[in-house]
C-alpha cells in the first residue's frame, strides 16, 4: 500500500524525524486562510505548492510551486487542484489533483538521497544513500552507480554503529551533521522496521543553510499483509489513487493487476500466475491482467473472479490455470462449470487443470455442455486461448 507524502511526514515526525512541514488543503476556498497559517506557523514568508498524488517526478510535472507571496500560492493552488498531473510514473493519462500540501520554504545547501527496503536476493534490509539526490537518482543510479552506497543489515541484527559510519562517510558528512546524521538514521531504521515498510524513500534529504538535516520529501510503501497490524496506516489508504478495478477485487480477497492485453488470466498462485502470463507471451498473446485467486477456488471466487476480468473490455478470452493440491480439480471444474451457468456467459474460456482428480476434472468439463474448452497442459492452453482471442 502506498500513501501521500504529507501521510508519509506524519509518520516520520512520530518517529522525530525532521521534516519540512505544512498544511494540506483540498478546497480551493481556504487557500488564503492555509497559506497565512503555514507562514505564521513556521515563520516564513515563501511556501511550497505540493501535488498530492501516488507519483513520483511531480516537479517534472508542474506539481511542485516555490512562492514568494500569498498571491502567487492562492493562484498556483487554484491552477494546480483539479489538474491532471502527468509525471515520468503516471502514464500520459495523468492523476487527478485532489489535496495539495503546502509547506514551509527551506534554504537549501546540499541534496541527498536516503532509501531503505528489502534486498530479496540477500534476504536482508539494505539502506542505500547518495550525496546526489534529488529529482535525477535515477539517472545517477544509471550513470554513476559509484555514488549509491549500501550497507545490509543482517536479520539478527538492527543497525550497527560502524554501518552508520559508512553511510554518513557516503553522504559526506562531518562535524556536527554527522552527530545529527547517526539520529537520523537510527530514527529511520526503527521507523521502517516497526512500521512494516517494504519501502521508505527520502527524496530528498536536505542539508540546510543553518546546518539542519530535514526531511523534504518522504515516500513509503507497506507490506499490505501485515497492514492489520497497522490500523492507523490502513486508515491513511486512498482508494482514489488505486485502479478501481484492483479496488473491488481487494474486496473479494482476490489479487489483481491490470495490463495491457486481451487474454484474461484466473490462476491460484502467485508463482504459476507469473508463468502463466510467460507461456501466452510466447503463444503470440499479451496478458490482460495478472490475478491469482489463491487456495479457494470455488464457486464464488470464480464468479468474482470472472466479474473482474470481464470489467475489462480489452479481454477477448480467459484462461483459467488451476494447480489443485489441496484444493481438488474435479470441485475446481464444477466450480467454474456452475459459475459459467449461473452468469449465463457467452465468452471464450479455456480451462487448464492440473493435480488432484485432473482427469475427473476435465470429464466435467467436457460433458457439462457449458462453452468452456479443456486444455491438456500448458502450452495447449496457451495456445488455445490465445487463437480465441485473435478471433474474437
Amino acid at each position: 500500500m502506498k500513501i501521500h507524502e504529507y501521510q508519509a511526514k506524519q509518520i516520520l515526525k512520530k518517529f522525530n524525524v525532521p521534516i519540512q512541514d505544512g498544511l494540506t488543503i483540498d478546497d480551493t476556498s481556504q487557500a488564503r486562510e492555509v497559506v497565512k497559517k503555514v507562514q505564521t506557523d513556521f515563520n516564513s514568508e515563501a511556501v511550497v505548492v505540493k501535488a498530492q498524488i501516488h507519483a513520483g517526478g511531480r516537479g517534472k510535472g508542474g506539481g511542485v510551486k516555490f512562492c514568494t507571496s500569498i498571491d502567487k500560492a492562492e493562484k498556483e493552488i487554484q491552477e494546480m487542484m483539479g489538474m491532471q498531473l502527468v509525471t515520468p510514473q503516471t502514464g500520459p493519462e495523468g492523476k487527478e489533483v485532489k489535496k495539495i500540501l503546502v509547506t514551509e520554504a527551506l534554504n537549501i545547501k546540499s541534496e541527498f538521497y536516503v532509501a531503505i527496503t528489502l534486498d530479496r536476493a540477500k534476504e536482508m534490509n539494505v539502506i542505500m544513500v547518495s550525496p546526489e539526490g534529488g529529482v535525477d537518482i535515477e539517472e545517477v543510479a544509471e550513470n554513476n552507480p559509484e555514488k549509491i552506497h549500501k550497507v545490509w543489515i543482517e536479520p539478527n541484527y538492527n543497525l550497527r554503529g560502524f554501518q552508520i559510519k559508512k553511510l554518513i562517510k557516503g553522504l559526506g558528512l562531518s562535524g556536527s551533521n554527522a552527530k545529527d546524521a547517526i539520529s537520523l538514521f537510527k530514527n529511520l531504521y526503527k521507523c521502517y522496521e516497526e512500521t512494516d515498510c517494504s519501502l521508505l524513500e527520502i527524496n530528498p534529504l536536505i542539508l540546510t543553510e543553518d546546518d539542519k538535516i530535514i526531511a523534504l520529501d518522504a515516500k513509503f510503501n507497506f507490506d499490505s499483509n501485515a497492514l492489520y497490524k497497522h490500523s492507523n496506516i490502513l486508515n491513511m489508504r486512498d482508494l482514489d489513487e488505486e485502479d478501481p478495478t484492483e479496488v473491488e477485487a481487494s474486496k473479494y480477497n482476490l489479487n489483481y493487476i491490470k495490463l495491457d492485453g486481451n487474454v484474461g488470466c484466473m490462476v491460484n498462485g502467485a508463482g504459476l500466475a507469473m508463468a502463466t502470463m510467460d507461456i501466452i507471451k510466447i503463444a503470440g498473446g499479451e496478458p490482460a491482467n495478472f490475478l491469482d485467486v489463491g487456495g479457494a477456488a470455488n464457486v464464488d471466487t470464480i464468479k468474482n473472479g470472472f466479474k473482474i476480468i470481464l470489467s475489462d473490455k480489452n479481454v477477448k478470452a480467459i484462461l483459467i490455470n488451476i494447480f489443485g493440491g489441496i484444493v481438488r480439480c474435479d470441485r475446481v471444474a464444477n466450480g467454474v462449470v456452475q459459475a459459467v451457468q449461473e452468469m449465463k456467459l457467452d465468452f471464450p474460456i479455456v480451462v487448464r487443470l492440473e493435480g488432484t482428480n485432473a482427469q475427473q476434472a476435465k470429464n466435467i468439463l467436457d460433458e457439462s455442455g457449458v462453452s468452456v474448452t479443456s486444455a491438456n497442459g500448458m502450452k495447449d492452453a496457451a495456445n488455445k486461448v490465445v487463437k480465441l482471442a485473435l478471433r474474437s
